[in-house]
Parts: structure tokens; C-alpha cells; sequence
């Protein structure tokens, strides 16, 4: 599967880039490091002037690539889903089974993510964290029906939408398979937030995974 991936380029909405940063080898530093940095320090703390320092590069040279930081943090959620999208297409893609198809894509969606060897600019492992805390200011903003309309969260629904086919092949007669659907793909970042922040409010430990939760709440959900 890992071959399969690195073939595929991952799609990311050109509205959201000044410039493609996969196009060259300050992009792909700027976003390596733009990871790591985020992850450091917080969305809030983060600045391009920081960022610049960090890549012994001038702030302007960020710009040419993401005109605000929060473009940067759709760019990186975007990248996230893409790849996400392309797990979840790949080992769901042989399964016969209704019911195991889906419990594959709530795996995918909902497990702790490993770094992937095969995209060496960017640590997926520390981009998962960066998604489970910030992913909600990429659309908490007064520009989210505008920014929706131009795409910038496309591949996310349609990570979603993916989810809602395989509910409503298990059970057709369920009426909320996309609320359903939503709930597990965001619930899933809510729950690790709080199994690593907030420990007293969530069943989810060192024992229990999201990934369990979810598979048992959509289980009994679709039987009922």
C-alpha cells in the first residue's frame, strides 16, 4: 500500500497556495518545518517571522508560498485529509463485507497515526496532532462560507461522504448516516484531545482507543 501511496500525488485546492510549495525545496522545507514549529509552540504562537527564523530563511520568502498563516493551516489539513482519503480508498478497497468495510474506515479515520516513511518532508505523526488540536480554526472563521465555496474543504467531506456510503450500505434505513458520519470523523479528534488533556471526561485511555468507541457506538447505532 505504501508504494501505492507514494505514486499518488496528494491533491491539495491551488486557491489555498500562492505557490505550490511541492514545487520546490524551500516549499517543502516551509512545510516540514511549519509542522514541527506548530507542534512546538501552538497555532497561536506560531508567526511566519518565527518560522523564517527557524529555516534561516526571510519572512517574505513565506509569503510567496501562503499569503497568512491561517492558509498555511488549510494547506496542512487539506495535505492531512488528502492523505487520509487515499488510506481509507486503499485498504477498504478489497473488503466484501458491508459491516467490515466499515469498521476498516472508522480505523482509518479514528486510530493514532504513524509517521509514513514515504513522505520524508512531512512527519504525519506530529501533523495528526497539529490536526486533533487546530483543525477546527481552519473553519471557526468569519471566511468559512466563502472558503467553502471555493473548495478549501472539499477533501474533507469527502473523507466524510466515503463514511456515509459504507453506513448506508450496512443499514439503508438509518436516517443520519451523515451526522453519524461527521460525528465519528470529528468526534474521533475530540476524543484523543481529551484522553490526552482531559482525562476525568472521556473512557478513552491507554486501554481504550477512540477507534474501540467508535466501532462500538456504530455498531449498536446501525443495529437499532
Amino acid at each position: 500500500m505504501n508504494n501505492l501511496l507514494l505514486s499518488l500525488k496528494i491533491q491539495v485546492n491551488d486557491k489555498i497556495y500562492v505557490k505550490d510549495p511541492e514545487t520546490s525545496s524551500l516549499g517543502r522545507k516551509i512545510i516540514q518545518e511549519s509542522i514541527l514549529l506548530m507542534d512546538e509552540i501552538g497555532f497561536e504562537n506560531f508567526t511566519f517571522k518565527k518560522l523564517g527564523e527557524r529555516i534561516g530563511s526571510n519572512e517574505s520568502s513565506i509569503y510567496r508560498y501562503f499569503e497568512s498563516k491561517h492558509k498555511l493551516l488549510v494547506y496542512l489539513s487539506s495535505w492531512y485529509w488528502s492523505w487520509i482519503e487515499y488510506r481509507l480508498v486503499f485498504i477498504t478497497n478489497n473488503i466484501e463485507s458491508p459491516i467490515e468495510k466499515l469498521n476498516k474506515a472508522i480505523m482509518v479515520v479514528t486510530q493514532k497515526i504513524e509517521d509514513d516513511s514515504q513522505t520524508e518532508h512531512i512527519n504525519e505523526s506530529i501533523l495528526n496532532k497539529i490536526i486533533i488540536t487546530e483543525f477546527t480554526k481552519t473553519m471557526m472563521t468569519k471566511e468559512i462560507d466563502t472558503e467553502n465555496k471555493e473548495g478549501f474543504f472539499l477533501i474533507y467531506k469527502r473523507v466524510i461522504n466515503r463514511l456515509v456510503a459504507m453506513i448506508e450500505v450496512v443499514n439503508p434505513q438509518y436516517a443520519y448516516s451523515k451526522s453519524l458520519a461527521s460525528s465519528i470523523v470529528e468526534g474521533a479528534l475530540h476524543q484523543h484531545f481529551l484522553k490526552n488533556h482531559l482525562k476525568t471526561i472521556t473512557n478513552c485511555n491507554e486501554n481504550i482507543s477512540p477507534t474501540e468507541f467508535y466501532i462500538n457506538l456504530v455498531a449498536r447505532t446501525l443495529k437499532s
